[in-house]
């Protein structure tokens, strides 16, 4: 019976020395290996970057905010009436186009 590997990849760095004895450091102190200590460090960071961009946080009130926005939206204005127009007639006038095809 075979079992499956999953693939990895090789990540290499050049470090001045006073920053590899720093990471040695680090890793001896946490008990892991150099290669270790980097992955772990680098993937918490790199979780932490990707959370910062892709969630939005909002406090209560902001929240609460939304949620009535959401429940009870603002009449349109005379500008988006006026965009909603627009798009519409946009919209019938490529009715008729070869690039307009629907599924």
């Amino acid at each position: 019976m075979r079992t499956a590997t999953a693939k990895q990849e090789r990540i290499g760095a050049r470090v001045p020395h006073e920053v590899y004895e720093t990471l040695c450091r680090a890793a001896e102190l946490t008990g892991a290996t150099v290669n270790q200590f980097l992955v772990q460090s680098a993937l918490k960071e790199a979780q932490a970057v990707i959370e910062r961009e892709e969630v939005i946080r909002l406090s209560p009130r902001d929240w609460n905010w939304l949620l009535d926005l959401l429940e009870n939206p603002p009449k349109p204005n005379a500008r988006l009436q006026a965009a909603t127009e627009r798009y519409q007639k946009a919209q019938r006038d490529d009715a008729g186009t070869a690039f307009n095809w629907e599924p």
